[in-house]
């Protein structure tokens, strides 16, 4: 059976009619087609018909499929010579190539497939109810804090204005304290609805703790200074280490749960369905000692 070969770019037609007939010269009849052999693995014209980049001259074209076919016999020359001379245990190196190759393949393959079936919006519903069902799984392992903290210089204006907004719930205030904010502060942050961990607002203001779960306790709101800065810090609420995480620090985490256990379950289906259409078409069959 003859090999049928179409090259889209004509220019290089009589490069490969050329190697074919100097190797169709040496070959067998049954290695048409073939324009190289080291032993019993061959390298086919249809093999270099993507190594020639479009608009390359005749003459570099026929340079580059040469230096193509020979890296290709010295690499497959250098093979053969290593399995003949490596001892047994170092040949299992192609055993190791062959399973990584597998596992690459199916990776690939599972990742499309992820990547084209997986539903990835989750209900806030089923983050909630995940969250009540496993309680155990969300045990704090550091102290978290819902916070407003401002850092602005000493010599910023209307500081003692900055001490009234920064303790008040009212609307107008928290308005005016982000006004500022944006206008003077080093740095803030005035969500209080979000949890942070506390150990990162430690890196942000110079208070020296001992016991940290103490100081939550005791402490409302915090006016710090440096040599350059004044520091204020409305704790709006804390939860200590080894206590009941709130689901608000927690929801990411769970959705990403979530998404991991519907990965897990498509792959799973997915390989159960190839095994029993295999079984059904007869592709595969299980013999019996």
């Amino acid at each position: 059976m003859h090999r049928s070969i179409v090259f889209k770019n004509s220019p290089f037609l009589c490069i490969f009619l050329c190697i074919l007939l100097t190797a169709c010269s040496t070959s067998d009849k049954n290695d048409e087609g073939a324009v190289a052999r080291v032993y019993d693995s061959y390298l086919y014209a249809s093999d270099l018909k993507d190594v020639v980049p479009p608009g390359t001259s005749k003459e570099d074209s026929v340079a580059i499929v040469k230096k193509h076919i020979s890296n290709w016999v010295s690499e497959m020359l250098i093979v053969k010579k290593a399995e003949d001379n490596l001892e047994e245990e170092e040949q299992n190196m192609k055993k190791q190539l062959d399973n990584y190759r597998k596992s690459l393949i199916m990776y690939a393959y599972e990742k499309a497939l992820v990547n084209q079936q997986l539903d990835t919006v989750v209900d806030p519903k089923e983050i909630e109810k995940y969250y009540n069902d496993n309680p155990g799984n969300f045990e704090l392992k550091d102290n978290i804090i819902k916070v407003v903290y401002i850092k602005v210089s000493r010599k910023a204006p209307d500081i003692e204005k900055v001490k009234k907004w920064y303790k008040s719930d009212a609307e107008k205030d928290k308005t005016s304290l982000d006004s500022y904010c944006r206008q003077f502060a080093e740095n803030f942050y005035l969500d209080d609805n979000a949890w942070l961990l506390f150990d990162d607002l430690l890196k942000e203001i110079p208070i020296e703790t001992y016991n940290k779960e103490l100081f939550l306790k005791n402490n409302r709101f915090v006016e710090v200074q440096d040599s350059g800065s004044c520091y204020f810090v409305n704790i709006k609420g804390f939860k200590i280490k080894n206590s009941l995480s709130p689901l608000g620090f927690e929801k990411e985490n769970i959705r990403n749960i979530i998404l991991n256990k519907r990965k897990l379950e498509l792959i799973t289906k997915m390989k159960a369905d190839i095994y029993q259409d295999a079984l059904a078409n007869k592709k595969l069959e299980i013999y019996n000692e």
